[in-house]
Parts: structure tokens; C-alpha cells; sequence
């Protein structure tokens, strides 16, 4: 929007904080602690700076070393890295991190990231292949013309639809494409530009706070956590039903009261207009064909295959990652797409994802300066000297919004985990926090400020809208708080259920 200060990127953020982090290995002390990790033979792994022992793979074991982690979270793959032992951290030599080593860092992350990195491309590819042969946008349609007349319940359905799109796969920007769709519905029934999105960027951004299955925030958050996406999923997907319950309310409160009064338009009173003039009435739309019905299915069943496939089946990234190669394969049979068609567009979509898979990569490299400057644990170290006296639950909240002021400078949920989560997922057990809660604050902490970072979506809705910042923020920080309120009451019942 015209007079709005442009921000750095997120990549742009990222090499910062990867300087600081350089810089960091010459002021903080270096020490590390012991860790603990579980082999496949059924013993633990324990390993100090000098030497590594086999120890019984037993309660007792964890017991003795203060390990408050049930024997079977680490058999059942919860557990995937090596815990740190509490009260075992050591100061060390320095490892200085010089120019070199900072330059190295960003590429090391990419190294190390390569599997994630993959993965993310693919899901890339597949979504442009099923944007682009238009099914998305027909099914909508279709759904929007069944519903005239309606348009309140059309507002419960598709705020739903696009929570749970953001909840399940990360749904984000091509929701932008359904802006030029929705709006001319919304205003016809006399609501105002507000609500279409209130329905799409809201309901997206919704997703971040609640996904239950997201790869860019969940899997990736738990992975460098630790522990398995899998844990905690029921309280998501509680969090996913209540707060999008809130949010729909919220909305259709909202749409209603502009209806009866039009006056009352927060972008009327903003200074905006009370409609943009697009009020003609959508045409009845063809049937769904054979086709765009098959697209669709073949859509919902990549994503229902790859929750099952994880859940049930052990998958991980390679088996996710050939599902979703499978599946672009597939959608371009179906759509009868040549080759060279095919390949342009499964070209374009990964390259339209690459700054994600990039900032995971970029945002690996911190972790990697910290853990070869070895100031990682150091860090963990005195972190929880600060806060060893702190209640958990004053402790989770403060977590809380820790994340929400993270997601005024770094925007991508997939960037933060990595960045973070290695580190707090320590943290947790030190503070005798479970593992699934600190992923729930991360999760919480972006999706509430995620409605309002410059950094993000929120200002390219807005412009396609013709929305100004002013109403946004005017319309939707009453919901912050509620949302808010919600969330710290999640995380501090969470903490204390086993």
C-alpha cells in the first residue's frame, strides 16, 4: 500500500541474526551438556565432551539422571535427538566463529535442511499444478452460487474451509487467488470489504495459530523440538474447532451488524468507501465436470493420504516426499497435461516456494554457528538459571509472547521453527514444560500476530481488498485478545496434563 515502510525480507532478517549469532560465539562463554540419546539396539547413547557410554535402556536410567521423559516416549520415536541431562553443563574452550565460518553457516543450514527442503518444493509443485488447471477457483464458485442468499452460512463454510486448509497443509498465498472471486459475492449481499479478508486472510492465518498438520510449522516445529508432530495433535485440534468457532462468530457478528447498517463499516468510518461498485450478481456456473471433480479428489486424497501415511504408517520425509511427486504425476494425467506443460509448471511452483525452503535452510544455518561455537547449550545454560525459580505457567505465557514478538520480524512459520525450536525444545525440559506446549506457543505466538505483521500477508490482502491498514487493525484487535486469552489458557492447562 502507497506510504507503508517497506521491512527487510525474512532471508534478509536471517543473515542478521546469523551475524549475531557469529558474534555471539565471542561473547558468550562456550560448555555444553551432557546428552542422552536412544539407538536402535535398545540402549542409550550417553555422551559427554570426551567420551561416549552405553547405558540400560530402562526407567531407572532416566530416573537417575533426572530425565523426566516417560522409557516410552524415546522406543516410540517421540523422542528423535539427543536430550540434554540437567545439571550437567560445562564451560569449554571457545570456538570463535570468524567471516569464514559466518559465510559457511547459511550453507551448512541448506546441507543439513535438504530432505525438509525437498519436501517443501514438492508440495510447491504439486499445489501449482492443481491451482493452475483451475479447479480450485470452479469448486468455489460452484459453492459460492449454491449459497446465495445464504451468504452467512457461506461465510461459516468458507472461513472453515480456509482454517482448515491453512490448519492441515499451510494454505498462505494462494488464497490471494480467490480475493477477485469472493469479493463482488460478499458486497452484492451488503457487507463490506472487510469480510472477504476477514474470511480469507483471517481464516488462512487462523490455520498458523491451529495446525494440526501443517509441514511448514507443525512437523517442522516438533522435528527440531525433538519430538513427534503427533504429539499434542488432539489439543490441536481442539484449539482448531474452538478458535475458529470464535473467529466465524466474530465475523458473521461483524457482517451482520454492517448489513442492517451500513454506516457502521469500519471502512467507512475509516474513510474508505461503502462499496467498490462491484455488485453484480455471479451467473449460474456450468456443473462441475468429470474432470475438475477428479482434480479435486486427487487434492484432498494426497493430503488425507499423507496424515495416514504419518500416522499409521511411520512415514516420514522421503515417503511424504514421493506422495506428493506421485500425486503431481498423477494430477497431470488427469488434466491430460503435455509434457512440457507439465514440467514448466512443476518447475514454476517450486520455484514460486523456494524463498520458503530457502529461509529453512538460512534459518538452520544460526543453529549451526551456535552449535559449532558451541554456545547453544551456554545459552540454554543461563536461560534456565533465569527462569529455574519461574512457574511454568507464568513461564509458557511469557513463552507466548516471545513468539509474538519474533513474528514481527520473521514472518515465516517454517524459518521460526527452525531457528527456535532446537533451542527451546532444550529449554523445555529443563523447565519441566512438555515438549508439545512449547511447539503450541511457537504455534499460537505466530498465528495471533500473524494478523497484523507487515512482514507477512496481511498488507497484499489488504491492497487487493482496497482495505486500509487502519480499519484492519480497528476490526480484528478485539479478536487478538480473545484469541489471546484463549491460547494462554490452553498452554497453562497443557503444562499440567501428562
Amino acid at each position: 500500500m502507497a506510504g507503508q515502510k517497506s521491512f527487510m525480507s525474512p532471508l534478509t532478517i536471517l543473515m542478521f541474526v546469523i551475524v549475531v549469532a557469529a558474534i555471539a560465539t565471542w561473547l558468550i562463554p562456550a560448555g555444553k551438556y551432557d546428552t542422552l540419546a536412544y539407538q536402535e539396539n535398545k540402549s542409550f547413547l550417553y555422551k559427554t565432551a570426551d567420551s561416549e557410554t552405553i547405558l540400560p535402556f530402562s526407567q531407572p536410567t532416566l530416573d537417575s539422571l533426572h530425565i523426566l521423559i516417560p522409557l516410552e516416549k524415546f522406543s516410540a520415536g517421540s523422542i528423535r535427538k539427543p536430550v540434554s541431562v540437567p545439571s550437567t553443563y560445562k564451560k569449554s574452550a571457545s570456538q570463535h566463529q570468524g567471516i569464514i565460518a559466518t559465510l559457511k553457516g547459511p550453507v551448512k543450514g541448506i546441507y543439513d535442511s535438504i530432505d525438509i527442503i525437498f519436501f517443501v518444493l514438492l508440495i510447491g509443485a504439486f499445489i501449482q499444478i492443481i491451482n493452475e488447471s483451475g479447479a480450485m477457483i470452479r469448486g468455489l464458485t460452484s459453492l459460492s452460487y449454491r449459497m446465495k442468499g445464504k451468504e452467512a452460512w457461506l461465510i461459516i463454510i468458507l472461513t472453515f474451509l480456509f482454517s482448515f486448509g491453512g490448519s492441515s497443509y499451510g494454505m498462505a498465498e494462494e488464497a490471494l487467488a480467490f480475493y477477485p472471486v469472493l469479493i463482488p459475492i460478499f458486497i452484492a449481499a451488503g457487507y463490506d470489504l472487510i469480510v472477504p479478508v476477514a474470511v480469507i486472510f483471517a481464516g488462512t492465518q487462523l490455520g498458523t495459530l491451529s495446525s494440526f498438520t501443517n509441514p511448514f510449522s507443525t512437523i517442522i516445529a516438533s522435528n527440531a523440538a525433538g519430538i513427534s508432530w503427533t504429539d499434542g495433535l488432539t489439543e490441536r485440534i481442539l484449539m482448531f474447532v474452538i478458535t475458529t468457532a470464535i473467529t466465524i462468530w466474530y465475523i458473521v457478528r461483524y457482517a451482520q451488524k454492517v448489513k442492517k447498517n451500513p454506516a457502521s463499516s469500519l471502512v467507512y468510518k475509516s474513510g474508505g468507501e461503502l462499496t467498490t461498485g462491484a455488485t453484480q450478481i455471479l451467473e449460474k456456473p456450468a456443473p462441475l465436470d468429470n474432470k475438475t471433480k477428479l482434480t479435486l479428489f486427487i487434492f484432498a486424497a494426497t493430503f488425507l493420504g499423507m496424515i495416514t501415511g504419518v500416522v499409521f504408517f511411520d512415514w516420514w520425509l522421503l515417503e511424504m516426499s514421493t506422495l506428493f511427486f506421485a500425486a503431481s504425476i498423477i494430477a497431470a494425467i488427469v488434466l491430460r497435461l503435455k509434457e512440457a506443460v507439465f514440467i514448466q509448471q512443476f518447475i514454476a511452483g517450486a520455484q514460486g516456494i523456494l524463498p520458503v525452503a530457502l529461509i529453512i535452510g538460512v534459518a538452520r544455518g544460526v543453529t549451526v554457528l551456535l552449535n559449532e561455537g558451541q554456545i547453544s547449550d551456554s545459552i540454554i545454560f543461563y536461560a534456565a538459571n533465569l527462569v529455574s525459580t519461574m512457574p511454568p505457567a507464568l513461564f509458557i505465557v511469557l513463552l507466548l509472547v516471545m513468539y509474538m514478538l519474533f513474528t514481527l520480524f520473521i514472518s515465516s512459520s517454517s524459518g521460526m521453527a527452525v531457528l527456535t525450536m532446537p533451542i527451546m525444545g532444550s529449554l523445555a525440559l529443563l523447565v519441566n514444560v512438555p515438549g508439545r506446549e512449547i511447539v503450541n506457543a511457537y504455534l499460537f505466538g505466530m498465528g495471533i500476530m500473524g494478523f497484523m505483521t507487515p512482514t507477512g500477508l496481511v498488507l497484499p490482502s489488504l491492497a487487493l481488498a482496497k482495505v486500509s491498514i487502519k480499519a484492519w487493525w480497528r476490526f480484528i484487535y478485539p479478536l487478538l485478545i480473545i484469541l489471546f486469552i484463549v491460547c494462554a489458557a490452553c498452554l497453562v492447562i497443557g503444562i499440567y496434563i501428562k
